[in-house]
């Protein structure tokens, strides 16, 4: 008992104590925010953003270099930091199944996907379903179901994901500060939404790539390096477990990892797997399919390419690009475990709940933990960077996507039953379209801020 006394004492006096961002650290975080805005507001500035085709499909003209970036930067959000490293820590490298499943589906997007949704010159996926089966009801209840999980899973995701590091990286737990730092974020990710359209998003999601990529294999090697190596960590992984466990008469097995903690493919027998290989082969098959090849965030990036043959090549560098958070994001969780059992690995509900908020774990904190006990001064800052970039460039890729639905597939429903009643024109002209598009970003941004009690 007295040992389970001075180990919380200590942890919760290590948590009072955090780390805080020194001047470096904010000289880059300011640095880094400086030039994105130049990349997003100078590409804006070149953008043909006057024109429909311009503001949600830049035009049909971009590179297949920053389409693959852009596919990459969309999916990896600052959900999957936390989320991946997370999981790596709690279970092993099972969880990367779910990256190495997009490599195959994107070859399918590239290949049999996109060469029907170029064909049919559509902007949106519901806009293709009303081509193809004809009938508006189809259309309009896949609009608004587009709509609805863009607000409640993926705005809301990011966000927690992104309050949780910034609130560990700052060291501050009172809703002011969180608060400031989701509403800055969303402000920024709002100008380059409704400034440059889809030309903006697509540029910085290539620039914050590089940074990701960068930042992130900076910070695997510094984790590879302080647990002696690959070969340590995987000696060393299942025995990292907290000092103090939770009393179970039922489990002896209480906080540790899983014996196949090294396999991707795992055994069916139900009760001994996270991730059986039956779900992980077929089901996630279906799961990736529908994201990668149907969700308007994503086809939009291959429905702007110059031609086919860009569309394609950017398919490809987003699937090497996903053989990546594997390295990056996992085995750094897995090191995570290994470094810091007592706070990542807890296993008592009370002194979880102390550490992170969360009585269920706090495997989440993982990545945050790295960044703010391994790196030195600047390079901190550099990583917190990172993980804006994530978030901000999840954020305009669903408010890019989200204001194109609304507006081609949605407005244009609404627009019909108020035609003469309002004596509007027949036909909406590209400024009424990029005025309407520009004011549902904004509801967006309002209604991510309103989540912001609710990730608290």
């Amino acid at each position: 008992m007295t040992s389970t006394i001075e180990v919380s004492n200590t942890l919760l006096q290590e948590e009072e104590e955090g780390t805080k961002l020194g001047w470096p650290d904010v000289v880059v975080i300011v640095v880094y925010f400086v030039f994105v805005l130049g990349v997003g507001l100078f590409s804006s500035w070149k953008s043909q953003r006057g024109t429909v085709s311009g503001y949600f499909l830049a035009s049909r003209n971009m590179h297949w270099i920053p389409v693959g970036a852009s596919l990459f930067a969309s999916n990896i959000g600052s959900g999957h930091f936390i989320g991946l490293a997370g999981s790596g820590a709690a279970a092993g490298i099972g969880v990367a199944g779910f990256e190495q499943s997009a490599v195959y589906v994107l070859m399918l997007l590239g290949w049999l996907f996109v060469p029907v949704y170029m064909s049919s010159g559509v902007y949106t996926m519901p806009e293709y379903l009303r081509e193809r089966f004809g009938g508006q009801r189809i259309r309009v209840y896949l609009s608004f179901l587009a709509l609805l999980l863009y607000i409640f899973t993926k705005i809301s995701a990011d966000l927690y994901a992104g309050a949780l590091f910034i609130q560990l990286a700052l060291n501050k737990t009172s809703p002011e500060w969180l608060y400031l730092s989701i509403l800055f974020l969303l402000a920024v990710a709002a100008v380059f939404t409704i400034a440059g359209g889809l030309t903006a998003v697509v540029w910085t999601d290539f620039v914050q790539t590089i940074l990701m990529i960068v930042g992130a294999f900076i910070l695997m090697v510094i984790s590879f390096i302080k647990v002696g190596g690959y070969e340590s960590l995987v000696e060393r992984f299942p025995y990292a477990t907290a000092t103090v466990r939770a009393v179970d008469a039922q489990n002896n097995h209480c906080g540790e990892p899983p014996s196949d903690y090294m396999n991707l493919l795992r055994t069916i027998e139900p009760g001994k797997s996270d991730y059986p290989w039956t779900g992980m082969i077929f089901g996630l098959s279906i799961n990736s399919i529908w994201y990668w090849c149907t969700d308007q965030v994503i086809v939009q990036r291959t429905l702007a390419s110059k031609n086919m043959c860009h569309a394609k090549a950017g398919c490809i560098l987003a699937a090497y690009l996903k053989f990546l958070p594997l390295w990056l994001l996992v085995f750094p969780g897995m090191a995570a475990r290994v470094l810091y059992p007592d706070r990542v690995a807890c296993a008592s509900p009370e002194l979880c709940e102390k550490i992170c908020g969360s009585r269920g774990g706090c495997s989440n904190i993982a990545y945050a933990e790295l960044v703010l006990n391994l790196l030195p001064s600047g390079l901190s800052g550099m990583m917190l960077a990172v993980m804006m970039a994530a978030l901000m460039s999840s954020l305009t890729s669903i408010f890019n996507s989200a204001s194109t639905i609304f507006t081609i597939d949605v407005w244009g429903l609404l627009r019909q039953r108020l035609v003469h009643r309002l004596r509007l024109s027949v036909t909406p002209s590209d400024t009424e379209l990029l005025i309407v598009g520009r004011f549902f970003v904004l509801a967006l941004v309002a209604v991510s801020v309103l989540w912001i009690p609710v990730i608290q």
